[in-house]
């Protein structure tokens, strides 16, 4: 198996799997009991969260542990009501995930257009930067792209605007939320850096266990629980704590910090490799990407026919989103960008990861040369 999906799941590291093992039968206790063991047990899960809060520039007390990125998502929104029902002004991009898109426009948000780069249009951020605008969601990492917004720019004129506001009495709290779940393996991140008040984390992306994210929480942004019940997570996520899920997402982390630079240099010298070695295609996203995010267009070609070739040959990849691909779901990313529908029928998502090689690099490259060539034959193009 050659496995260049990294964007939409990563295995588990061994290192990680080994930190969270005596958590699933050995230590298994529920951490609110009040016994001795159940005490060293939310000691230790409050020190993992620590170990995550720290790999960000933050505190144990500013995370909210979630059952995944999706629903840090949506728990951010809460800030400004989070539902239909309330409806605040919310402006995010328009390459954004659906588990940002789907709450934003649910509360009537604005969307912010793209750049052909697929970097924020500073331009019409500005413009539609109105009073009544209550929060600003864009991801730090696209996660079809691997595009990386500038977000220490956009929280300068989030600033700005807010200085602006105070001077003309205007008192509409201005919140800015990003999904950083693709970014935490290449990118060294830092919220005080980053100007944000909301930030979303996910294990699962970076050799962490499925089912755990994370949200961070600046001093002073109020939310709301999206479920309620014993209180956990100081009343906003109800339920018995997931020891073993944020003991591995804290030994992930850490790792992902610890390898950061390590990862940049092997991560770039494997997609020149892969682009050196393709043939016949047109690269989509060519600057301001994650080291490890290829996406390439087959014009005239059906990426999906590609996917299962490749699938038969060992060779796994992506044509964008896994939740939207598996739907048929046109990408709305690449249509963003200004793609074609036959650019985006015809595009391909590689994401390099730990479980590649030099070799598999290689050997990919001629695979999928040889997927094109049958297809080009089959369609007489």
């Amino acid at each position: 198996m050659i496995y260049l999906d990294h964007a939409a799941a990563t295995p588990v590291a061994e290192k990680v799997l080994r930190a969270m093992e005596p958590y699933f039968a050995r230590d298994f206790f529920n951490p609110s009991a009040a016994y001795l063991p159940a005490k060293k047990v939310a000691a230790d899960y409050i020190e993992a969260k620590g170990v995550i809060a720290h790999a960000i520039g933050a505190k144990a007390a500013d995370l909210v542990i979630t059952a995944g990125a999706t629903e840090a998502n949506n728990l951010a929104f809460t800030a400004v009501g989070g539902k239909a029902s309330k409806r605040a002004l919310i402006l995010y991009l328009e390459t954004e995930h659906d588990s940002v898109r789907r709450v934003a426009e649910a509360c009537g948000g604005l969307a912010i257009r793209v750049l052909p780069s697929g970097v924020i249009d500073l331009a019409d951020l500005r413009a539609k930067l109105t009073d009544e605008v209550e929060m600003i969601s864009v991801s730090l990492v696209n996660n079809e792209l691997g595009v990386i917004q500038p977000l220490a720019e956009i929280a300068g004129i989030i600033r700005e605007v807010k200085l602006d506001r105070l001077k003309r009495g205007v008192k509409t709290q201005l919140l800015l939320h990003s999904d950083a779940s693709q970014a935490l393996n290449l990118l060294d991140i830092n919220v005080a850096r980053l100007g944000v008040d909301l930030l979303t984390l996910n294990a699962a992306k970076v050799y962490g266990p499925k089912g755990v994210g994370a949200l961070y929480v600046a001093h002073g942004v109020r939310l709301s629980p999206l479920t309620v019940g014993g209180g956990q997570e100081k009343g906003l996520r109800s339920g018995t704590e997931n020891v073993p899920g944020v003991i591995g997402f804290a030994e992930a982390a850490k790792l992902a910090k610890e390898h950061l630079s390590g990862n940049r240099k092997k991560y770039t010298a494997w997609r020149e490799i892969l682009l050196k070695n393709l043939q016949g295609y047109e690269l989509i996203n060519k600057k301001h990407t994650l080291d490890n995010f290829i996406v390439v267009c087959y014009n005239g070609i059906d990426a999906e026919r590609l996917v299962f070739l490749l699938e038969e040959r060992g060779v796994y990849v992506a044509t964008g989103a896994a939740c939207a691909a598996s739907k048929g779901v046109r990408s709305h990313v690449l249509a963003a960008i200004g793609l074609s529908e036959t650019q985006i029928a015809g595009s391909l998502r590689l994401t390099l990861g730990e479980t590649n090689n030099e070799e598999q690099i290689l050997e990919a490259a001629k695979i999928i040369n040889e997927a094109v060539e049958i297809e080009r034959k089959r369609l007489e193009i």
